[in-house]
């Protein structure tokens, strides 16, 4: 059994904690907010992050950051605009052999760093696994059946965290392709806003389809210029992790989306459903996308409505009619079809 502590007391860190202690492995739970952790000590669960779920009287709850020391892996699952300070508050705590364990999803603002990169250059000397792919923490923590891809750059640390998390609800997937699990994990939350937009304004299926497929291609594009995988793109983080965020209602960027679509403004939105990661990753992929030169017009269009006042219908008309093009055209430069050759 493995000694494990759990950095944030959001949705998916109290869902893996409870999963964790159900396996019989020693938790501790670190939150920032005292409040959170004297609602847990006098309820047993926290209502605001993942009503409804016990969490078991055995986990341990602090606010010492100190916490982190003497673990053999401590899992982050800070909101992305914070997980640097917390890195910084925590890195001089760690002990040698730390794995740590990252599920944040989405880039670094101004700087346009994936979360891994952050915690390397906060945490140095520490291998970092990211976790990530289509995973609710309101089914995780019921025990309801979930796949998930676990990357690194050593694929030996991925395989000790699939041995020690695998459980008869949780599967995971080793996967070597860090830049693509996270490329993938991030931006599927900019898509699914667009698609609650379009729930929100009373389009269909069809149309949240289209946004979908066009989004992963996006995705895939400036994943391929970052030196990912395409493969990657296929799997549990690319269209796997697209899938649920786009469809259900426990995603908070869907929920958000809705509430714009329906007219609301998008920092109203936010305030409403909480943190919404798509917000801040839409605004650094588009830095990130102009600093490339990859053509990301979804994400383009979305970012005129969230950060220019734009108009969403005329943001839908614009999309609409851009020129004619072939479906999968960026994909096929001449070093990518040599590639393929050498494959086939």
């Amino acid at each position: 059994m493995a000694d494990i502590t759990i950095l944030g007391s959001g949705g998916f860190g109290l869902a893996l904690a409870v999963m964790c202690r159900n396996m019989g492995h020693d938790v501790t739970v670190w939150s920032k907010f005292p409040e959170e952790i004297q609602e847990i000590r006098t309820t047993g669960e926290l209502a605001g992050k993942l009503a409804g779920v016990k969490i078991p009287s055995d986990i341990l709850l602090t606010n010492n950051i100190a916490c982190v020391s003497e673990k053999d892996v401590v899992l982050i699952g800070i909101p992305t605009p914070f997980l640097r300070a917390v890195a910084q508050e925590a890195s001089p705590y760690l002990t040698k052999k730390t794995v740590i364990v990252n599920t944040s999803k989405g880039l670094e603002a101004g700087t346009y760093k994936r979360m891994s990169e952050v915690l390397q250059e906060e945490c140095p000397n520490h291998p970092i696994v990211v976790l990530t792919g289509p995973s609710h923490a309101e089914e995780l923590a019921r025990g309801i059946p979930t796949t998930v891809t676990v990357a690194s750059q050593d694929v030996t640390y991925a395989e000790y965290i699939q041995d020690i998390f695998t459980s008869g609800t949780l599967r995971l997937y080793v996967n070597a392709d860090v830049i693509g699990c996270e490329i993938g994990g991030a931006m599927k939350n900019i898509i699914a806003l667009g698609a609650g937009i379009s729930d929100g304004l009373g389009f269909g299926d069809n149309t949240k389809a289209a946004l979908m497929t066009r989004g992963i291609h996006e995705i895939t594009a400036l994943g391929l210029e970052m030196g990912a995988e395409f493969d990657t793109f296929t799997g549990l983080s690319g269209i796997g992790d697209l899938i649920v965020t786009c469809t259900s209602m426990h995603s908070r960027n869907r929920r958000a989306g809705i509430l714009i679509g329906q007219g609301i403004s998008p920092d109203e939105a936010v305030k409403k459903v909480g943190t919404v990661e798509g917000y801040y990753c839409c605004e650094a992929t588009h830095g990130l996308a102009k600093k490339l030169g990859v053509p990301m017009p979804i994400n383009e269009e979305l970012y005129h409505l969230l950060f220019e006042n734009g108009d969403v219908r005329a943001s839908m008309r614009k999309l609409m009619g851009r020129p004619n093009r072939h479906e999968c055209e960026h994909y096929l430069t001449a070093e990518r079809l040599a590639k393929l050759g050498q494959i086939l």
